[in-house]
Parts: structure tokens; C-alpha cells; sequence
């Protein structure tokens, strides 16, 4: 494996270091090295069977799913190579400077499936990706972090592609190779160079705040310190910004080798989370951490509705699948004693600093990134992240064992709050059979309990059944109050030994609680700690005493995030390729009905196995269920082009040879999570609610009613960022919708039809696909590319899934249809003079025979195409999938299918994720003269909505 790499060095010359395979222990590893050789580059390695498997990459990794660095496979080398940093002198392979520019742990990642706590697993499925040529990895690094592709170029002994996946740690504005230091030495290329030695990372905590820590032997329990509760953001110096993690509180005791996780109550938790013991294992010191145990969404935000399905697993089994299911993150943000010594009496800054010493993240332990300089601003990012809000923490605080204060501070958008269940209230109508609210109470300085109000609210079907047989062998005929609730008729009491967390709107005079929402359980949480909490208001807040704190990042994101535009992706947080796992499960299960839970929403599925698309050629048959598992699995990739457009319905009940209608509203039974717009249309001559589909929920609910195409207007009804100008006001009169934001598109559509016959069609028929046409319709399509480019236009192009090309050129919204629609008619006219013989616009179909169709009239108000990764209805059951312009002659529309649209989304992303950042100013780059030239007179309005 290293014949190569020994045989190109003299190792009596080089300072490289030579070696045979040696296996390590723990998570894979990678390296990454900046290399001044004859070219400049970055050797990016992957430990591998025991040596470093390499690539030569002379742009370096970027963080930009759209950048697909070319990457060059190299020699193996040995794993001391990864600690290597110096000179290789000139005359030897590879002489220049070199630097270890990043380096951590990955684990293969494909299908969503990590393996950072299975070495053995970890190896296998890396070496068979190797085989394939396909690898998809996460990385855990310094600086790279998140899900990324390695993919062999096809008849390229050497030559493969570096792809970053779409996920939180996307970042396509920042270039990372801007970051040149070492991350073992602090040293740039430079400073190699010229001798210098760098400031190094320091090995050990300092010593001077060691000694003001008391010596303390090593601890069995220790009570968390617990945050108070700001009455909004404030911004102070002296403290810095965390991000309030959706989880469970967890300290972990690690000694002699030894791991414990135990609760904010003091339980074991280490059996259930198994991956989390094995990664701790691996900090080799006798420490105390604390921190959050959280579950990641597809978004990368945290979601306990996951790590519920985790809470209450006690069989071995089950923990093992849900391990490989729901990938858990422990997020270390304090130390509270190290080596003998009790931290907990240190300033935060202090804690902080050799915290980020003695830890390094590894796999599923990872440490919470701070804001140090701006309150206001760390708040503003994690609520648009999606995230519950912040905490922030005083620098010069220590650390207060079960007390909640004032120095730790958190901050959220809502109210909520954890409360006792003392019982619940009859149900009524749906309800007969469960209950109609819970009972709440909270405890008093003196221990009692106080009645505080009802929930009602905040329930599915099946949470209300969950909860009503938790409930069940709490039941006692005592009241837990002192003086029993007025009005409360026929109540159930149960035992006051349960917590809710209870999210409402404020509270009344007496201390009851308005709009309470019942959120969930929380088993971490004792009754006694159910007190009302304290706020502290901003002008009460003090400034710390120290400055700043080295630890903490100033521009960073938070935490892994989805990014705050409609059209980037997230993720952040678990591998891009990663799917509702949850979703999928039910899915998965044999029901020909089930009620599907979906992001807190009950949707009722029914003929699960009706086949929508029937058995064609090798094409396998594709039921209702296929096609729900399709939308769950790319539902990530496509609800940011399907959001805020009105869409129009293609449905389909028995399948793509039965009967279709289109629909556009729905006048009733309306499930409460489809969002919808209202606008006049002059066909019904009076305003209507339009379908959007703006969520998971409505996603699947359009699935369950068989709509098989899913189509969308051009036109957003968001006016951000470009149209902040237009008028929002669509309603009574036509006149209103064409001032309005509604005429006013974010694309200029075109739309090629090859209208060459195979010879196979029944008569009357539109042509089917066939090779000839799908090439002779390429053709045209990079004409029109070439005309694009000589204007400076951005165009994206898709397949339509069916026979033919869509090209979609994204603009500034500040031309209306009509003129976008003209403008459209002149690029197609000046296509047909310099190919006559290829192309035509004639509207009667009868002359279209033998040419490929260039459609403007797609650009009208109302008009829709099949949106991107939507299916068509054609019998190879084919997507309508972005492309690259180089991939036209080399792929044909059935390439793309239910199947392999989600691999490929894996490994290249989305394409399109960055479209509406790539908008064309049609006014500056065409002109007004010739916009205004080209604009229809008022007497050739486009077609009205209908």
C-alpha cells in the first residue's frame, strides 16, 4: 500500500516520515495539508485500512455545493504523515512547504447513516465506496465540518470531484481557504519558509488558573447551574452568547476510563446512549463536563420531538437502531473539574479556556460555539435559524451548583415553562374518549401546590393517547391542590409527579396562564422544580468584569443551522442525504392506511399500495407509498421552490391511466397546516384561496391525494428581497392583481418541445420520447445558451421530465408578464432566423412536425411548469431534474427517476439551491429602450388568472 510513496522519497534528504499501514483506534480520521510544491494545493487524506488515502486538490475544499473541485488520487501515506509540517527540500518528490491545514474524524455518512462509534463498520463501507468510486463522508475538522462527496470521473483513472453537500455548514459567500494557518502550529506556508516556529497549540490548561482551583477529590454527582430568565435580548460586555439547545441536560463523569452520563436528576443515562460513552471514552483525562444531549432534524436544528423516540428505549436492540436512525449530538459548553481540581469556583472565562484544551470534538461530542461581542445580534441569528434562542453567560461567573442565576441568563421569543400535571378535564365530541385538557399546577416557596390553569391544546391524535395512558397509573382520587380549582367538573386527578412544558402567551394578575400550549414531557425535570421563574428585566443586568474570552467566535453561525435564505439549505445539521428518518419509518411499516405523524400534524394516508405509475419495461411498479417515500426523502431539496408559489393540482386517484382534473383550491375539509393566498380571478369574478405548499405536512398531504405533478406559478407572493417595491394587495379587482406582486415574475421560462415523431404514437398523440428528440431538443437548448452568454444572462436548465428542456433565467422583479413574455418572443425570433430548419414558434401544432417548439407563452400570469424533482406523469415514471449544461449529451430525461434523484441529490445537491441569489437585471443588461420597445400594448394583455 506504501511501495509508492517509499519508493518516490530518500528518506536520508526528506524530513517526511516513512512508515508501514498501522491501524489506529476510535473514529477515522482525516488530514488536510497545504502543500507549496511546484503548484500550490491541498492534499486532502482519509485514513483507510491503516494509511492515508490521498488527493490533490489545487483550489482547496470550498463550502459551496456548486463549486466541484477537481481532485487528483495520489500515493497512500502513512499515518505519521498526518502530523508532518515542514520543508521538503528541493530535488525531492513534492519539494515546498508544507502545513497541516486541517485535521479531525469523519465517519462514512451515505443514506444518513453514520458509523463514528463502529470502526470495523466504518472501514468496510468506506473501502467499498472506494471500489464504487463514490464516497460520502462527514467531516469533524477545525475548520471542515458537515457532509461531503468524493465522486471518480467516469473513464478518469485519477481524476475525481470534491463536492460539498448541502447542509448547515454550507456557506456560499466565505471562502475557506482563507483561513491559511496551521491548526497544529498557528504557522501560514510562509512562516514555514522562512524559519519561523508559530505559536503552536498550547498542551495543558494554564497553570495560573489551576492554581486558584481547589483540589478536590473526584466527584460522583454534581447539580447543574440553571439559567434565569431575561425579559429580552440585551447586549453587554463582559458576557458571551450560547445558543438555547432544544435537549436534555447531561454531565458526564469521565475517570480512569470510565464513563457515567447522568440527568439534571442525577439518572444513568450512559446505556442509552451508547455512541455518546464510546466518543467521551476517548478523552483521556479525568474530567466533568456538562452540557446538552440533542437530536438533529434534517435542518440541523435541534428537535426533541426526535430525541423523545429515543427517552425511553431500554433494549439493547432498539438502541442499536435507533443509534443508526436518530444520531445523537452532546454538546459541551462547560468543565467543572479536571485532574484533581475543582473548576466550578473559576470565572466562566477561565472554564471556558480549558475546556477548549482538554476537549477535542470527536464524532457525536461537540462543543458549543459562543458570540462573545453582540447579544442582540447572537439572538437575532438563532431565532432565524429556527433555533429556541439564547443563553448568555457571564464571564467572571462561576459556576453555581443547583441554583438558577441571575449570571446565566436565557432568552427566547415565547414564553414557556415547565409545569406539575395534577389531572385532567372530561372530553368532549373527538375527545369523548381521551380528555379535554390537562390540570396544571406549580409549587410555591412554601412547597404548595397553586393551580395555574388548563392546556388543551397542542396535541395529536396520537401524543393524546400516549400521554393518556402515561397518565393512567398516576390516578388517585385525592385532589393535589389545597383548595380544589372552581369549575373543573368531573375532573381525574393524578399524582403531582409528572412535568409538562407548557409554551403561553403571558401570564393574568393572579398568576394564571394565557394560551397555554402543551409541548411535551419532561422526564428530566422534577415537580419540585416546577416553580415560577423569575425575570430578570434587561436594565437589571449587569456588565462582567472580563472582556472577551479567546474561546468564543464572533461571526460564526451559532450552531449547525439551516441557512436564513428560502433557498439555502442546512443543515444545518446531519449528513444533506440524510432523510425523515421518522417519517420513513412509518412509512416503511405494511399498513394499506395509517395516520401519518408529520412535524407535530396527523395526516390520514389511506390505499398505500394502489399503484400510481404500472410496471413499464424495467421500470417496477410505483404505488402510493413509493411516491410518498420519494416526496419525504427530497422534501428537503424541493419545498424551497414550491414556497410562497401558488400551485395548481394534478391529480391523478386511480394512478396515471385513470382519470386526471386540476385543482387549485379546495374549498373544504382544508387540513389546518396547508397555508393558502387569496387573489381575484376574473373567471370566477371574485377573490379565491389558492393552494401553497410551504411544509413537509402539505407535501404529503398532496401526495395522499394523488397529486402526481407538482406545479407552480412563477410568481412568489414573498417580496423578499427584490420586490419589497410591489403592492401586496391582490384582492377585488383584476386591476389590483396586475399593480400587485403577482405580475410580477422571478423567472423567464422557456419551454422546448422536440416535436420529432418516434412512429409508435396512436394518431392525434404528442410525440413520445425518444433519443433523437431529446438530442435535436439539446441542441437547441445550447444555442439558446450561447445567445444567453453573449448577453451576460444566468440561465438554469432542467429536463421536463417528459420530452423536452426548461430554461429558466432568474430575474430582478421590476418587469411585469407581459414584457417578460415579449422579451421571451425576442430570443426565440432571433434563435428561428439563425436556425430556421431546427426550430419553430408557430401555435398550430400540425406545423411543428420535424422542428423543436420554442414555447414563450409560458410566461403569462397563472401559467405553470412542473417544478424541479417533481414526477411526471409519463409511463417511465421520470423526474424533472436540474442539470449542468456539460451533462446534455450525456444523459436522457428516464435517467432521472424516484430512485435515483435522491442519490444523486446526495452526492452533487441541489443545483438550483442558489437561483433567486443569481437573479439578472433584464432593465440593465437589455436596456429600458429595448424593454420598452418590446412590451405589448395594454391591448395585448397576457392571459388573466384564471
Amino acid at each position: 500500500m506504501l511501495e509508492q510513496y517509499n519508493k518516490k522519497r530518500d528518506f536520508k534528504i526528506t524530513p517526511e516520515p516513512s512508515g508501514k499501514a498501522k491501524p489506529s483506534k476510535g473514529p477515522l480520521t482525516f488530514v488536510i495539508q497545504k502543500h507549496d510544491a511546484r503548484r500550490l494545493h491541498y492534499d486532502f487524506r482519509l485514513e483507510i485500512g491503516g494509511v492515508l488515502v490521498s488527493w490533490a486538490v489545487p483550489k482547496g475544499p470550498s463550502l459551496d455545493p456548486a463549486d466541484k473541485r477537481f481532485a487528483v488520487q495520489t500515493e497512500d501515506h502513512p499515518m505519521a504523515y498526518a502530523g508532518f509540517e515542514g520543508v521538503i527540500p528541493a530535488g525531492q518528490y513534492g519539494a515546498g512547504e508544507v502545513i497541516v491545514w486541517d485535521k479531525g474524524t469523519y465517519t462514512p455518512d451515505e443514506d444518513g447513516v453514520t458509523s463514528w462509534d463502529n470502526r470495523e463498520e466504518a472501514e468496510k463501507r468506506m473501502k467499498k465506496m472506494l471500489e464504487k468510486g463514490k464516497l460520502s463522508i462527514f467531516l469533524e475538522g477545525e475548520k471542515l465540518r458537515g457532509s461531503w462527496a468524493l465522486v471518480h470521473m467516469k473513464g478518469k483513472e485519477k481524476d475525481w470531484l470534491l463536492i460539498k453537500h448541502n447542509d448547515s455548514f454550507t456557506d456560499r459567500k466565505n471562502d475557506i481557504t482563507q483561513k491559511e494557518s496551521s491548526v497544529d502550529s498557528g504557522r501560514t506556508l510562509n512562516d514555514v519558509k522562512e524559519g519561523r516556529a508559530g505559536k503552536g497549540p498550547s498542551e495543558k490548561p494554564s497553570k495560573a488558573a489551576l492554581d486558584k482551583a481547589k483540589t478536590a477529590k473526584f466527584p460522583r454527582c454534581y447539580e447543574p447551574m440553571l439559567a434565569a430568565l431575561s425579559e429580552g435580548p440585551f447586549n453587554l460586555k463582559g458576557w458571551v452568547y450560547e445558543p438555547k439547545l432544544d435537549g436534555i441536560r447531561a454531565i458526564s463523569y469521565l475517570h480512569d476510563g470510565d464513563v457515567e452520563l447522568q440527568s439534571r436528576r442525577g439518572l444513568d443515562l450512559t446505556t442509552q446512549y451508547p455512541s455518546l460513552a464510546r466518543a467521551l471514552a476517548s478523552i483521556k483525562e479525568n474530567v466533568v463536563l456538562d452540557g446538552e444531549i440533542v437530536a438533529l432534524d434534517e435542518s440541523g436544528r435541534p428537535s426533541f420531538q426526535l430525541l423523545q423516540k429515543r427517552l425511553n428505549l431500554t433494549r439493547g436492540a432498539d438502541i442499536k437502531h435507533a443509534e443508526q436512525k436518530r444520531p445523537i449530538i452532546y454538546y459541551v459548553f462547560d468543565i467543572l473539574h479536571w485532574n484533581n481540581k475543582d473548576l466550578r469556583g473559576l470565572p466562566l472565562a477561565q472554564r471556558k479556556e480549558i475546556l477548549h484544551q482538554v476537549v477535542v470534538p470527536t464524532g457525536p461530542v461537540r462543543l458549543v460555539e459562543s458570540f462573545s461581542d453582540d447579544g442582540d445580534l447572537a439572538y437575532k441569528a438563532c431565532i432565524e435559524h429556527g433555533l429556541e434562542g439564547i443563553v448568555g453567560k457571564r464571564l467572571d461567573s462561576p459556576y453555581e451548583s443547583g441554583k438558577r442565576s441571575p449570571n446565566w441568563l436565557k432568552v427566547k421569543p415565547t414564553q414557556s415553562s415547565e409545569f406539575v400535571i395534577c389531572g385532567y378535564t372530561e372530553g368532549t365530541g373527538s375527545r369523548k374518549k381521551s380528555f379535554g385538557s390537562l390540570i396544571l399546577g406549580e409549587r410555591t416557596e412554601s412547597g404548595d401546590l397553586k393551580y395555574v390553569g388548563g392546556a388543551g391544546t397542542g396535541f395529536t391524535d396520537k401524543s393524546i393517547q400516549a400521554l393518556l395512558a402515561t397518565l393512567k397509573p398516576y390516578e388517585t382520587k385525592e385532589c393535589p391542590f389545597k383548595k380544589r380549582p372552581p369549575g373543573k367538573l368531573n375532573p381525574t386527578w393524578v399524582r403531582a409527579e409528572l412535568v409538562a412544558e407548557i409554551k403561553f402567551m403571558e401570564r393574568t394578575d393572579d398568576g394564571m396562564l394565557r394560551a397555554p400550549v402543551f409541548l411535551r414531557l419532561r422526564e428530566d425535570i422534577s415537580p419540585e422544580e416546577a416553580k415560577p421563574a423569575k425575570v430578570i428585566p434587561v436594565k437589571e443586568i449587569k456588565a462582567g468584569s472580563i472582556a472577551t474570552v479567546e474561546t468564543s467566535k464572533k461571526a460564526t453561525p451559532p450552531v449547525e443551522s439551516a441557512a436564513s435564505k428560502e433557498h439555502k439549505s442546512t443543515s444545518k445539521k446531519e449528513a444533506p442525504n440524510s432523510v425523515r428518518t421518522d417519517i420513513l419509518d412509518q412509512l416503511t411499516e405494511k399498513k394499506e392506511k395509517m395516520l401519518l405523524e408529520v412535524d407535530g400534524n396527523s395526516l390520514s394516508l389511506t390505499n398505500l399500495d394502489k399503484v400510481f405509475w404500472p410496471e413499464h419495461g424495467k421500470t417496477k411498479a410505483i404505488t402510493k407509498r413509493d411516491f410518498l417515500i420519494y416526496l419525504t426523502r427530497v422534501a428537503h431539496y424541493i419545498l424551497p421552490h414550491l414556497k410562497d408559489r401558488p400551485v395548481t393540482l394534478v391529480r391523478f386517484p386511480n394512478g396515471i391511466h385513470g382519470g386526471k382534473f386540476y385543482q387549485k383550491h379546495v374549498e373544504k375539509g382544508l387540513p389546518g397546516f396547508v397555508e393558502t393566498v387569496r387573489y381575484f380571478t376574473e373567471q370566477a369574478n371574485q377573490d379565491q384561496d389558492f393552494l401553497l405548499c410551504n411544509n413537509i405536512s402539505t407535501l404529503l398531504w398532496l401526495g395522499q391525494m394523488a397529486d402526481l405533478e407538482l406545479h407552480t406559478v412563477h410568481t412568489r407572493v414573498n417580496p423578499e428581497p427584490d420586490a419589497k417595491k410591489l403592492s401586496m394587495e391582490f384582492e377585488g379587482s383584476v386591476e389590483r392583481v396586475e399593480s400587485s406582486i403577482l405580475n410580477y415574475p422571478d423567472y423567464l421560462v422557456i419551454d422546448l418541445d422536440p416535436y420529432l415523431y418516434s412512429g409508435k404514437e396512436k394518431a392525434g398523440d404528442e410525440p413520445e420520447l425518444h433519443k433523437e428528440g431529446f438530442k435535436r431538443a439539446s441542441e437547441c437548448a445550447l444555442w439558446l445558451k450561447d445567445l444567453l452568454d453573449s448577453l451576460k444572462l444566468n440561465a438554469f436548465l432542467k429536463t421536463s421530465g417528459r420530452t423536452g428542456l426548461h430554461i429558466y433565467i432568474p430575474i430582478i422583479r421590476d418587469i411585469d408578464y407581459a414584457t417578460v413574455r415579449a422579451i421571451c418572443e425576442v430570443f426565440g425570433r432571433q434563435l428561428l432566423k439563425d436556425h430556421p430548419n431546427a426550430l419553430t414558434m408557430d401555435w398550430a401544432v400540425v406545423k411543428r412536425t420535424g422542428k423543436v417548439f420554442y414555447d414563450h407563452n409560458m410566461n403569462a400570469r397563472g401559467k405553470s411548469l412542473a417544478s424541479i424533482y417533481s414526477p411526471r406523469v409519463a409511463v417511465e415514471a421520470s423526474i424533472s431534474t436540474p442539470l449542468e449544461w456539460n451533462e446534455l449529451h450525456s444523459v436522457y430525461p428516464t435517467d432521472f427517476t424516484m430512485e435515483t434523484v435522491p442519490e444523486r441529490l446526495s452526492e452533487i445537491g441541489d443545483l438550483w439551491s442558489n437561483i433567486l441569489d443569481k437573479k439578472n437585471d433584464l432593465n440593465k443588461i437589455l436596456g429600458k429602450t429595448v424593454a420598452a420597445h418590446t412590451a405589448e400594448p395594454k391591448t395585448r394583455r397576457a392571459k388573466k388568472s384564471k
